[in-house]
């Protein structure tokens, strides 16, 4: 059996096969670039320095000890050979077969050709993202601190999120709370001089909750100083040059782009048949339609919502499903394995949760609404409870306590960007000396 990805989908699948296999009956292969899982929905508090970004990661080495894990990025998979192809940490290219796939390959931003936007903005799906984000908005206080341009230092201070989804929304908060805070170590930078503005194409934003939670976080972003900007598009970002489909134009130096996620492009070449936006068609079981020893789940597979209430529905991306998907994908490719029947999918929504900083949030649980910090402390119990392992679990609520006991972190490790500069500029360094003598 052979696993693409280590997400959500890709763990659990794999982590159910691992206990419920008996001795020899099939090996599980697990195929991944970075080899370990990282937990979403943490990466805004591993932003804003409340978690310690390695406890927001699992190495599946770790949790799964009876499977074979293998670093390297799947470039082909051929359906009808029963092969993938993978690009292997070390350089080489191996080729592996399989009896049964699972395919978890996840998605990645979706962006549009917008001009600059490749060459100035950010994503925020991964934990360097992230991080890289954080010490992006720390180093442009220091930047601003000391600079007498007044263009470039309102430039330094403005900060652009692009898409009002739930990774929009929690990012800019928990970045926002960051930074004001962070000015209070700063002579000359102070809370109202940074300007912040949220994008989002739709008329409203955070559209996974009902209308008047999406109205309320609207109200309290405003109460912020957060300019929402709901009914418009970014145009441009040539050379930090923002310009909005509402006119509005102005520079910045930190564009985070936040506007929802695609299917993984390993799909596009497989053989496999997709649907309209490029995921694999499944049906309620898993598989993969005219292809029953390939599964798949997430981001980048159609499975048909049997519990929603509008025919012909499919499952949205979202970390509730794809933890869910993945348990049953394990279930049902050993039940395949052993010639059993295999379960439909069927998973009522819970709802949803939200940071909107520190001790503010939204929440819609089974039709109750929640906000404040009630919403607020059952976005952080919910995700506590969904993160893998008891030990992570241990070490983020370590973090939450030291972090409401001790000021925050706000070092900037801006050379985490580039780890060579340093070494690069003593060995230029060196070079001239030794052309002087």
């Amino acid at each position: 059996m052979v696993v693409v990805g280590g997400g959500y989908v890709g763990m659990y699948a794999a982590r159910h096969l691992q206990r419920e296999l008996g001795p020899g009956e099939a090996t599980v292969t697990v195929i991944d670039p970075e080899s370990a899982m990282t937990y979403q929905p943490f990466l805004p508090e591993a932003a804003a320095g409340n978690v310690e970004p390695r406890h927001v990661v699992v190495a599946l080495r770790e949790v799964l000890r009876g499977c074979h894990v293998v670093a390297g990025r799947v470039t082909d998979v051929d359906p009808l050979a029963k092969t993938v192809t993978a690009d292997l940490a070390d350089g080489s290219t191996e080729e592996v077969p399989y009896d049964h796939l699972v395919l978890a390959p996840g998605s990645i931003s979706k962006t549009l050709p917008i001009p600059g936007l490749a060459e100035r903005a950010t994503g925020f799906k991964s934990l360097g993202e992230a991080i890289g984000l954080r010490n992006q908005v720390l180093s442009t206080l220091d930047a601003a601190n000391d600079c007498t341009d007044p263009a470039r230092r309102r430039a330094l201070l403005s900060y652009v999120f692009v898409g009002g989804g739930y990774a929009g929304v929690e990012a800019m908060a928990e970045l926002q709370d960051l930074a004001r805070y962070a000015t209070r170590f700063h002579d000359n930078v102070e809370p109202s001089d940074l300007s912040w503005t949220l994008v989002e194409a739709m008329d409203r934003i955070m559209p996974e909750v009902s209308a008047d939670l999406g109205e309320y976080t609207v109200a309290k972003l405003r109460e912020r100083d957060i300019a929402v900007r709901t009914g418009t598009q970014l145009k441009s970002v040539v050379d930090g040059h923002v310009v909005l489909s509402d006119g509005t134009e102005f520079d910045a130096d930190t564009v985070v782009w936040t506007a929802g996620v695609a299917p993984h492009p390993l799909l596009r070449g497989s053989g496999l048949p997709l649907d309209e936006k490029g995921r694999v068609r499944c049906d309620a079981t898993l598989r993969v339609h005219g292809h029953p020893e390939v599964f798949a789940g997430g981001d980048s597979a159609a499975v048909p919502d049997l519990a929603a209430e509008e025919p012909g529905a499919f499952c949205p991306p979202s970390a509730q499903h794809a933890v869910r998907q993945g348990k049953l994908l394990g279930a049902n490719v050993l039940a395949a394995l052993r010639d059993q029947p295999l379960r439909e999918y069927r998973h009522r929504n819970a709802g949803s949760v939200a940071s909107l900083g520190l001790y503010r949030g939204v929440a819609q649980v089974y039709g109750v609404k929640l906000t404040g910090l009630p919403a607020w402390l059952m976005h952080r119990a919910y995700h506590l409870a969904t993160m893998p392992t008891a030990g992570r679990k241990a070490r983020i609520v370590a973090d939450w306590v030291l972090a409401a006991l001790f000021p925050r972190q706000v070092a900037s490790l801006g050379e985490l960007r580039e780890p060579r500069a340093e070494f690069e500029l003593a060995t230029r360094a060196a070079q001239q000396g030794r052309h002087a003598r």
